[in-house]
């Protein structure tokens, strides 16, 4: 996931402004995390893969003028049905985000900025979006990510804690923070995913893999000095954010130059993430698996192929099996017209390896 060069304007906000848009007391987070609708129980016969038809952006054409594939979604899961690896009854329906929902971690400052057409075009960098009544663009632009980004992640983390594995066929909105957005990310479901399950002691200590091309700087932010969560990030050091207070929070860098191909990017990952995997107990792994690092995408500037995406998701789940951790796959960036079918192909192939399968065998 990436973004232009322009980002929230947190930085300079007065000390009295911050403390009035500070976070919510623990007690109301652990209230509005018991009264959420977005746990559901699942059968037995349903993958834990989530989904929505609303995760897909239909805006009267404008989400074409952004260079991401607003709808690679409900391609990858028309593609898994075709596959007949599992049909439309056996996917997980996401449900939208409550407000409440989202101030577990965001301000209610930040929320409120999402009302300001202006605030919004900055963050999802399409400029005409600027001119749009603001009821339009939380029912075309902002309700989709609800059910996606937050709704979906939240839900998908929950059910890899039961099933040792879940997809959300969304959300990965790494640069997005609980008081600030950008690169086309609003909602910040990585860290709603993980705050929803500390919260509820699901957990006590989590992995963050960032595969995307570009920096995962939100979840950093949120997690700086949080000796609970290890962030391992691996990405392409020569493009957005190139947030170097972000970077202090990071466990195990992994700069990548761009144009780097298969066979060092494989090398890297086994290397420092089965580094990582032994200095770091988990409890879960979040991996956010971006696909901007395909061959000639525009934004993420590396070289994999598709054969190396796919063998790059397989040596994740591979030590995930081996170290027995549960984990979560989300989508995140990507830019090219194939990312879909890479996606799609990937998940295929992790079934047939047997990393995910139905029901999953217990550890």
């Amino acid at each position: 996931m990436r973004g232009a060069d322009s980002e929230d304007e947190e930085h300079g906000e007065s000390s009295a402004l911050k403390s009035s848009c500070s976070s919510i007391s623990r007690k109301e987070k652990l209230a509005y995390v018991t009264e959420t609708r977005l746990y559901s129980g699942i059968r037995a016969d349903q993958w834990p893969i989530v989904y929505h038809s609303l995760y897909n952006i239909s805006f009267f054409g404008i989400e074409k003028l952004h260079p991401f594939d607003s709808a690679k979604w409900g391609r990858v899961y028309n593609k898994l049905i075709e596959s007949g690896m599992l049909t439309e009854e056996q996917f997980v329906q996401a449900v939208e985000a409550s407000e409440h929902d989202l101030r577990v971690v965001h301000t209610s400052c930040y929320l409120a900025s999402l009302h300001c057409p202006c605030r919004v075009a900055r963050l999802v960098e399409v400029a005409i979006v600027a001119f749009l009544p603001s009821f339009v663009i939380d029912k075309y632009l902002l309700k989709p990510f609800r059910y996606h980004t937050a709704g979906g992640s939240i839900l998908a983390a929950r059910l890899a804690l039961e099933r040792n594995w879940a997809i959300n066929l969304g959300g990965g909105f790494h640069h997005a923070s609980r008081s600030r957005g950008g690169g086309f990310c609003v909602y910040a479901d990585i860290s709603l995913a993980l705050n929803f399950l500390f919260l509820n002691r699901l957990i006590s200590r989590a992995m963050i893999v960032d595969l995307d091309a570009h920096q995962g700087n939100g979840h950093e932010h949120d997690f700086a000095g949080d000796n609970r969560v290890y962030i391992f990030d691996m990405f392409n050091y020569q493009i957005y954010p190139s947030d170097f207070v972000a970077k202090n929070a990071i466990s195990r860098s992994v700069p990548l130059r761009s144009g780097t191909g298969d066979t060092e990017y494989l090398r890297q990952l086994s290397r420092n993430l089965s580094a990582a995997l032994g200095e770091f107990s988990a409890d879960i792994i979040i991996y956010n698996a971006g696909t901007d690092c395909l061959e000639g995408d525009p934004l993420g500037l590396l070289s994999l192929t598709a054969a190396g995406i796919i063998k790059r998701d397989e040596v994740v789940f591979e030590l995930a099996q081996q170290c027995h951790i549960p984990i979560v796959m989300l989508m995140s960036g990507g830019y090219m017209p194939n990312n879909y079918d890479v996606i799609t192909r990937s998940i295929l192939n992790l079934h047939q390896k047997k990393l995910i399968s139905l029901p999953a065998s217990p550890f």
